[in-house]
């Protein structure tokens, strides 16, 4: 694989982080520079023949995002575009922003998860600004409060995803992810 350089050293090494733990393994490249992020699986028939996770622009907490999304997809939903699931873009009403809170959880608390390993800031996401909604459900943001501390204490991360907050942990050095101090 050639090495993916930009402007942005930490992006640039969770780019190469990410091919070096899973192209090989799992055919899937993590790619910069989308409009939007999408899951794209592999074409047998045309276009690359690996998948490519890509993420908005150059925006490190997208691409921590679509990795806890690609963590947590079983093989099935690799298998589909952006993993088969349902999204309904901003401006959805109240009850379809609790269906995508509902389906944000266990992403969300592992995007949190890997951007402590990180050293990233964190932000809950309500991705539904046109609504007026700027700021998440208290539900909501205690569910993944509750996610991301149960995975703390209870070994239950998917494979795919210990590996990942393992190997962000040990290239940045920062603090420990399974800490559940960090997650209030």
């Amino acid at each position: 694989m050639i090495a993916f350089n930009s402007e942005n050293p930490p992006l640039t090494m969770l780019v190469n982080l990410f091919d070096a733990l899973f192209y090989a393994s799992h055919h899937t490249r993590l790619i910069a520079g989308a409009d939007e992020p999408v899951y794209l699986p592999a074409q047998k028939a045309s276009g690359p023949d690996y998948h490519r996770l890509c993420f908005r622009e150059d925006y490190f907490s997208s691409a921590l995002h679509e990795i806890a999304h690609w963590c947590l997809a079983g093989q099935h939903r690799r298998q589909l575009e952006d993993f088969g699931y349902w999204y309904q873009p901003d401006g959805r009403n109240a009850e379809q922003q609790q269906r995508f809170e509902a389906a944000e959880i266990k992403p969300q608390a592992l995007e949190w998860m890997f951007s402590v390993a990180c050293g990233q800031s964190f932000q809950l996401s309500v991705d539904n600004l046109s609504s007026g909604q700027s700021s998440p459900s208290a539900e909501f943001a205690q569910s993944v409060v509750n996610q991301a501390r149960l995975w703390c204490v209870s070994n239950a991360l998917p494979v795919r995803a210990e590996q990942m907050l393992t190997a962000l942990a040990e290239i940045f050095d920062a603090a420990n992810p399974k800490d559940r101090a960090h997650y209030q």
